[in-house]
């Protein structure tokens, strides 16, 4: 039996804490939504399905969540085709110009998310897409579109491209090889980098804070206003349905990311 060493223990350790430190918002909002007080109370003194009744009940939450799948929805079928697009022209051209494209479409993960909603709000002020259901799909398209290129780069780099060109070489042009040989190959990364644009437009909610207004306000919008308005348990039911949605969106992608590999 091989003995563990004080630095790989420190690690688990270490390790531990960190996933505990993550799950844990998640052990108390969970509990508190099956809550049957009026407020905020862990642990709860009984359990109850009022809030999730309430949520389910209240037209204007129905109204948040159609505009949040709505936008997370037209983010997929915009973002992935772009994403692909993008990455498998990063991945075959040896341009310098195409390291600049990668890194620009890159900076929505590191350029902090309160200057990009300042600016894409400064944007859309002058052109009057504040407040428009158009205006929210176009800023989660620049922010979903960094997931779809880092999946898809990641599928093509253990895809044999010798294998679209003896396609090519069998008559095939190079869009109709793309599709035939190459993007059946690919297809778990692409749907992967899909799943996680549509997790990062369910929740985003910086952006919305500046851009969103009237009835085109999504879910995590909607909660912030009634955090700051009124504390009910109705806001850890729709937290504790939006974490478990995440949850299983991105194990599927990441067992299709596993098949794959």
């Amino acid at each position: 039996m091989t003995r563990l060493s004080p630095a790989r223990i420190v690690l688990y350790v270490i390790s531990a804490l960190v996933l505990v430190y993550l799950i844990l918002p998640v052990l108390i909002i969970a509990p508190i939504s099956f809550s049957s007080a009026r407020f905020l109370t862990f642990p709860p003194p009984s359990f109850s399905l009022r809030w999730y009744e309430q949520y389910f009940a209240n037209p204007a939450w129905m109204q948040a969540t159609r505009v949040t799948l709505t936008v997370a929805f037209f983010t997929v079928v915009i973002a992935t085709p772009l994403g692909v697009a993008a990455a498998y022209a990063i991945s075959q051209s040896k341009l310098r110009i195409m390291r600049i494209i990668h890194m620009a479409l890159l900076l929505p993960l590191v350029v902090p998310i309160i200057i990009t909603a300042v600016g894409i709000f400064f944007v859309y002020a002058k052109v009057g897409l504040v407040a428009t259901l158009p205006g929210l799909v176009l800023a989660n398209v620049m922010l979903g579109l960094p997931y779809v290129v880092i999946s898809v780069l990641a599928g093509l780099q253990s895809f044999d491209p010798a294998q679209e060109m003896v396609a090519r070489s069998l008559g095939m042009n190079r869009l109709r090889s793309f599709f035939a040989v190459t993007l059946p190959q690919i297809k778990s990364s692409v749907v992967a980098g899909g799943i996680f644009a549509f997790i990062s437009a369910m929740d985003e909610t910086i952006v919305a804070l500046f851009i969103s207004g009237g009835q085109y306000q999504p879910l995590t919008k909607r909660m912030f206003t009634a955090l700051r308005d009124e504390i009910d348990p109705t806001i850890a039911a729709i937290s504790t349905l939006m974490t478990a949605a995440s949850f299983m969106l991105v194990l599927l992608a990441s067992t299709r990311q596993k098949r794959s590999g």
